[in-house]
This record gives structure tokens, sequence and C-alpha cells, in this order.
């Protein structure tokens, strides 16, 4: 299995690299950045600008691919900028996946992701759901977890504070408004991206705690 990876120097995507390169049944982890990534025998992580993808290069050919790329409003500093990295640059990470002949594409959505909804953040996410959908992936699986538990490189103050809260409200709330681990989603991202069922799949938050 050779595996795609976007993502990788992020808070999901980091568990997903370490569970894929730790995994014997991926062979080769290609996992396109901005920065460089700590060297692996698995891993190659070739050094690009999302704005100018090399749509022609050998890498692309895969078996499947994971993408965990998103930012929030907040470190975006606008819609635009926001759209830009949780739309676009996952649509032309999937486009080229699909072009050098990936099968199977995961990607790390939210709660809530819905092309219909009032909420910008939301419909982002859902109008991304639905152009993956019009790609022609064997195998497609839509992640949705809701507040992502998980040590960040830069911490974010909102998800801290909602953080705490949420763990001391846990026992009352529904699962699915439950914190998700880190660890938990990127295992399976990684899970929809090895067995490759066929259809297009949602996993939800309450099945993420």
């Amino acid at each position: 299995m050779k595996l795609l990876l976007a993502g990788a120097s992020g808070l999901v995507g980091g568990h997903v690299l370490r569970l894929a390169l730790a995994d014997p049944a991926v062979e080769r982890v290609t996992a396109p950045t901005r920065r460089p990534l700590p060297p692996h025998p698995k891993l190659d992580a070739p050094l690009l600008d999302w704005n100018a993808l090399p749509t022609d290069a050998p890498w692309w050919r895969a078996d499947a691919a994971v993408c965990a790329l998103g930012t929030t409003m907040r470190a975006a500093g606008s819609r635009a900028a926001f759209r830009k990295v949780d739309y676009d640059y996952p649509l032309a990470f999937a486009q080229a996946a699909r072009r050098g002949g990936v099968r199977a594409y995961a990607l790390n959505s939210a709660l809530g992701a819905d092309a219909g909804s009032m909420f910008f953040y939301n419909r982002v996410k859902g109008e991304l759901e639905a152009a993956l959908a019009g790609i022609g992936f064997e195998s497609l699986t839509y992640v949705r977890p809701g507040l992502i538990e998980g040590e960040r490189e830069q911490p974010r103050p909102g998800e801290v504070v909602a953080t705490k809260v949420l763990r001391i409200a846990a026992p009352l709330l529904p699962q699915r408004w439950r914190l998700n681990p880190a660890p938990r989603i990127a295992q399976a991202l990684l899970q929809a991206a090895l067995r490759a069922e066929p259809g297009v799949h949602a996993v939800g938050s309450e099945r993420l705690v």
C-alpha cells in the first residue's frame, strides 16, 4: 500500500503519519508539506507550495490518500483565506491524487458539515464533501469529528477553554458532542484509507470518542 497524506505537520495529520509509518501494510508514505518532516525510511516528504501543486510529480501515483488539512477562521484571518486552506487545497490534492490512480480517499471533515448550512465553517466543509463526491473515488470516507482533543504546536485559546468545559461536562453530554481525541480520529482516517470499502461513507463524532 502506497499512501498519500496531506496535513502531516498538523495535529491529526501528525498522528496519521505516525500510525502509517508503523503499519506493516503501508509500504510507502508520501506527505507533501510546506516544512521539513523528520526523516524515516518509509517516508517521502517533498516540499511544495500549495498554491502551485506539481500535478505531474511521480509521487502522486499511490493507492490511497488521507487529507487532514485545515485551519480556523482566527488563524486564517479572513473567510477567503480560510476557504483556500479548507476547500481549495484539499480539493486540488484530491484531484491530483485521483489522476495519479488513487482509489480511496479519506477526509478529516467536521461535525455539522453541510453545504446548505447558514454557518460559514460548516458550509465550506459540506461544499468540500460534495465536491469530492464528484471526483470518482471508488472509496470515499468523511470523518466528522467535533472538538478535537490534543496538544497543538500553536495552541488555540478558544479550543483550550472549550476542551476544559467539555471534559467536565462529558458525563452529561451525548457522545456526538464529547471530545474526540486526535489519535482516534487519525486511526479512523487511516483505517478508511487502507480498507478502501466501495462507496461513500461517513464516520460521525460519536464513533470517535
